[in-house]
C-alpha cells in the first residue's frame, strides 16, 4: 500500500490529482491538506510514503514548505507541483530538497510516472525540464541576475513584480516590514535597479510576472 499525502489549497485540484493517482496506481490510499500547518500535523501525526505539494499554499512560501517537511521527515519524498513554469522554480526546489518537480498542466501525463519513479527511491525529471537543466548548467552558459536571489529574496521579487506593496508582501510571508523593506533594497541592488517599476519590467522581460 503505497500512503501519499496532497498538499495543495484548492479542493478540486486535490480531487483530480487523487482520480489520476487512483486510475494509474493499483494499491494507494491518499490523504489531503490545505495549508501549511494541517500539512505539518499531518507529516508528525501519520507515516507517509510520499507527498506531493504544491508551492503557493497558504501559510508559507513555497521553498520554506519544503524546507520544513526536509527537516521533520528528511527521508520523506517530495514532489513538487506548481502552476509556474519550470525555469522559475524546479532548480531551487531542487536544492531545497524535492524529488521531483512538474507543472500542474503536465500532472495528467506525467504525475503517476514521477510517483513511480519517486516511490522506487529515485528523481524524476520531466522531458521539458530536462532539456532546460542541461541547457543551463552546461559550461559558458551565464544565468540570469535573478539567479543570484536567495529564495526568500526570489519571492519576495515575485510580490513587488505582481505589485504586492511592502506591507502586503510582510503580512502573506509573515514578516515585519522591516525585513522585507531589506529583502526589497537587496534584491534592487543585486539585479542592477533603481525602483519598483524598473523592477515589474524586468521581470516582465524576463517572464516571471
Amino acid at each position: 500500500m503505497l500512503r501519499i499525502l496532497i498538499a495543495d489549497d484548492h479542493s478540486l485540484f486535490r480531487r483530480g490529482v487523487k482520480d489520476l493517482l487512483a486510475d494509474g496506481l493499483e494499491d494507494v490510499t491518499v490523504g489531503e491538506c490545505a495549508n501549511a500547518y494541517d500539512l505539518m500535523e499531518q507529516v508528525r501525526q501519520k507515516q507517509w510514503d510520499l507527498v506531493i505539494l504544491d508551492i503557493g499554499m497558504p501559510g508559507t512560501t513555497g521553498t520554506d514548505a519544503l524546507r520544513l517537511l526536509k527537516a521533520e521527515r528528511p527521508g520523506l519524498p517530495v514532489i513538487v507541483l506548481s502552476m509556474h513554469p519550470e525555469d522559475q522554480y524546479a532548480v531551487r526546489m531542487f536544492k531545497a530538497g524535492a524529488n521531483a518537480y512538474l507543472t500542474k498542466a503536465s500532472a495528467p501525463e506525467e504525475l503517476v510516472t514521477a510517483v513511480k519513479k519517486v516511490s522506487a527511491g529515485g528523481q524524476y525529471v520531466g522531458i521539458a525540464l530536462g532539456e532546460k537543466l542541461v541547457y543551463m548548467l552546461r559550461p559558458g552558459h551565464d544565468g540570469p541576475l535573478h539567479d543570484l536571489l536567495s529564495d526568500r529574496e526570489y519571492e519576495v521579487m515575485r510580490f513587488l513584480a505582481s505589485g504586492k506593496t511592502v506591507s502586503e508582501i510582510a503580512d502573506t510571508m509573515h514578516l515585519g516590514v522591516t525585513t522585507v523593506s531589506t529583502y526589497r533594497s537587496r534584491i534592487l541592488e543585486k539585479l542592477h535597479l533603481k525602483n519598483n517599476a524598473e523592477l515589474m519590467h524586468y521581470a516582465l522581460r524576463q517572464g516571471l510576472a
